[in-house]
């Protein structure tokens, strides 16, 4: 492996903190404390292609790698959190299944809309009863003539009252059954597609998060993405690439909580000296270094393999856990050197800390992720 940052990624990282600057910074606190989703900055944010980072220009993406996506996720993350679930959300989830299991007219129909974020993407799989046990999901979706009759909700899904589509998956078997699950586009005005209630979260709080409601909802069958029955499995897959994301979104955290700890320990003075120089926080700024620096190595070690083609299911879950627990890990201590003020508003480590916790929780729980490992490497 490469580890050298390539001129693309330095290039990314320059016009996202250049960006940032302007048109995120500002409005940071803003949008936390009215949990209020700035669409017209994705809209922004899609001329400049950062919303199709893994789209090919033939769809009108920017047809970067796996390693470009983590330097754009991880920079926007740096500076709000929210910002960055989001954009991963959008890429990875609804952009990604449509781009990895769309026919050819599906593709030309859906990517550009989104790739140009003309179009915001939500993609539905847990329910109020299915989080880690998606497969027993509730939600049906039964045939009837050329169409499919979806009844049911998803819920903690991002962008469900804002996005203009997304990628549903429902039972079109029996529960439980693998192979019993089918993939739909859904786009927004669809009747019997509506949005429901909107959570009020601790942190990612400028990041959408409600339910998706359907009620006799009729769906092409057109819109069925790949193979009826796949739905499932095509999600496994899609929740790989997805783990990279939230790896790049926690090592954008981290580094964020300790860039703002390590400016303020050389500032902040007590008995006459620049709290740095005490072992107590020198010793603390570097476990969250080196920690960071081994989210890095493993997130774009899960990268290369996922632009090879190779099998990168235990490699993603461990950069998601490690990453996703390093940046709780790195915030908390953030917050810790900060002392009193890490506590207020006045500094950036409290909404690092609250929006870090999401990390461990969303594509998968610590725990599934320690699931997924371990049946991994007993099985190899």
């Amino acid at each position: 492996m490469n580890f050298e940052t390539n001129e693309t990624q330095k290039m990314i990282a320059e016009s996202i903190r250049d960006f940032a600057k302007i048109h995120i910074a500002p409005n940071v606190y803003k949008w936390d404390e009215s949990q209020e989703f700035p669409v017209p900055l994705f809209k922004k944010l899609g001329e400049m292609g950062f919303m199709g980072v893994l789209v090919p220009e033939t769809y009108g993406g920017s047809g970067l790698t796996y390693h470009e996506y983590i330097t754009v996720i991880e920079e926007v993350s740096k500076v709000d959190p929210a910002i960055g679930l989001s954009v991963a959300a959008h890429n990875s989830l609804c952009t990604g299944h449509i781009l990895q299991f769309a026919n050819e007219n599906q593709k030309q129909k859906w990517l550009p809309k989104l790739a140009s974020g003309e179009w915001i993407g939500a993609w539905g799989l847990t329910e109020h009863n299915t989080g880690s046990d998606a497969g027993g999901m509730s939600t049906t979706a039964v045939l009837d003539g050329e169409y499919y009759v979806l009844n049911g909700a998803k819920n903690f899904i991002t962008h469900a009252i804002s996005g203009d589509i997304a990628v549903v998956i429902a039972r079109t078997g029996e529960k439980g059954d693998s192979h019993g699950m089918t993939a739909f586009v859904i786009e927004k005005g669809t009747p019997g597609f509506s949005s429901g209630k909107k959570e009020d979260k601790l942190g990612m709080r400028a990041s959408e998060t409600a339910e998706l409601v359907f009620d006799n909802c009729r769906v092409s069958k057109e819109n069925v993405l790949g193979e009826v029955g796949d739905g499932f499995i095509q999600s496994m897959k899609i929740l790989d690439g997805g783990r990279i994301s939230i790896a790049a979104l926690s090592l954008g955290i981290a580094k964020g909580a300790y860039e703002a700890a390590l400016k303020y320990s050389k500032e902040r003075v007590q008995f006459g000296k620049p709290i740095s120089s005490f072992q107590g926080v020198s010793f603390k700024l570097a476990d969250m270094a080196t920690e960071i620096e081994a989210s890095e190595l493993l997130t774009h070690k899960a990268a290369a393999k996922k632009e090879l083609g190779e099998k990168m299911t235990t490699i993603g879950a461990m950069a998601k856990m490690f990453a996703s627990e390093t940046c709780v890990k790195v915030a908390n201590e953030a917050v810790q050197i900060h002392g009193g003020y890490g506590y207020t508003k006045d500094y950036p480590v409290e909404k690092f800390f609250r929006d870090s916790k999401l990390c461990t929780i969303g594509e998968g729980t610590t725990e599934i992720q320690k699931v997924v490992i371990s049946r991994n490497i007993l099985k190899d």
